[in-house]
C-alpha cells in the first residue's frame, strides 16, 4: 500500500442497495455510484483523505467509462477529500449546492466543532478533523435547479440544510430511494468506529459535533420523512430497505423534532 492510499481492510463494497445503486464504505463513510439508462453513472460523494485510489479502483471495476460527474451532498472532509483527484483523473465536473461553494472554493472553512456534542470518540477527536477551506477550482459547478441537473436523471435534488448550509439529499420517486448524506445516519455518528461494526442499523441524527444549525437539521429530517422512502442510503452506517422504513423514519423525525427543544439542540450541536 502506498503512503497516500487508505488501507484495503477499511474498504468494503455495498452491492445492490437499490436498482442501479451500489456503494463503497471507506472507514466510517460511504460513497455511492448511481447508474442511469444507457449505462452512464454518477458518483455521489468522494470519501476521506487518501481514498481516491480505492474509489477509482472500485469504480473502474464496475464501469467501462468515467462518471458523468461527482456530486457532493456537502463539503465536509469525509465527503470531499477524493473529489479533486478523481475529477482530474476522469476529467469530470464536481457539483455542489451554491451555499457550499464558499467552503469548496478556498474562501471559508467550516466552523470549529463542538467537542462536547453527543459524546463518543468521534466528538473528542473532532478538533483534529480537517475543516478546509478546500479549493476545487474550475472543476466545481453549482446546482441551479433539479430540472436541468442532467447528471442525476430521475432523481430529485432536495436541499436539506442544518448539518451544513448547502447540504443536499437525493430522492428517486420511481422506487422511493433516498440518498441522505449526513442529513441523518443509521449508526451513532459520535461513535462511528464502534457503532458501525458492533451495532445493528438504527436511525440517528447528523453528527452533532459538526452540525452548523441543529434546528434546521431537525426540519430537514422531517421534510425527508414526508417523502416516505422505502430505501435509505446514508453517508454513515448501513443502508436500510423495506416497507417499514417509512414508518421508522416518520417516528424518528417526530421524536427528533418534538423531544429536542431548540435550546437543547443548539447546546448539543
Amino acid at each position: 500500500m502506498a503512503e497516500n492510499e487508505i488501507s484495503k481492510e477499511l474498504v468494503v463494497p455495498m452491492d445492490d442497495i437499490a436498482e442501479g445503486v451500489r456503494g463503497l464504505r471507506i472507514a466510517f463513510v460511504n460513497v455511492f455510484a448511481v447508474t442511469h439508462a444507457g449505462g452512464s453513472w454518477t458518483l455521489i460523494d468522494a470519501g476521506v483523505p487518501f481514498s481516491a485510489t480505492a474509489i477509482r479502483s472500485w469504480a473502474e471495476r464496475q464501469f467501462d467509462a468515467p462518471p458523468l460527474a461527482i456530486v457532493l451532498t456537502h463539503g465536509h472532509f469525509d465527503h470531499v477529500s477524493g473529489a479533486a483527484d478523481l475529477a482530474n483523473h476522469w476529467d469530470v465536473p464536481i457539483y455542489a449546492h451554491p451555499l457550499e461553494s464558499p467552503y469548496l472554493t478556498g474562501l471559508k472553512e467550516y466552523p470549529a466543532p463542538n467537542v462536547g456534542a453527543g459524546g463518543g470518540m468521534m466528538s473528542i477527536m473532532s478538533p483534529m478533523y480537517p475543516r478546509g477551506p478546500v479549493n476545487l477550482g474550475t472543476r466545481l459547478r453549482e446546482f441551479s435547479s433539479a430540472t436541468d441537473f442532467n447528471e442525476l436523471p430521475g432523481w430529485q435534488v432536495i436541499h436539506t440544510p442544518g448539518h451544513t448550509p448547502g447540504h443536499v439529499s437525493f430522492f428517486r420517486p420511481s422506487d422511493l430511494t433516498l440518498i441522505v448524506g449526513d442529513a441523518f445516519c443509521t449508526t451513532k455518528p459520535e461513535s462511528f468506529f464502534d457503532a458501525a461494526i458492533a451495532q445493528p442499523p438504527e436511525l440517528h441524527g447528523p453528527p452533532a459535533y459538526f452540525t452548523a444549525d441543529p434546528v434546521l437539521a431537525a426540519e430537514s429530517i422531517r421534510r425527508l420523512a414526508l417523502l416516505a422512502p422505502r430505501i435509505v442510503a446514508p453517508g454513515h452506517g448501513r443502508p436500510l430497505a423495506g416497507l417499514e422504513i417509512e414508518q421508522k423514519l416518520a417516528r424518528f423525525a417526530a421524536v427528533f423534532d418534538s423531544e429536542t427543544s431548540p435550546n437543547q439542540l443548539r447546546k448539543a450541536g
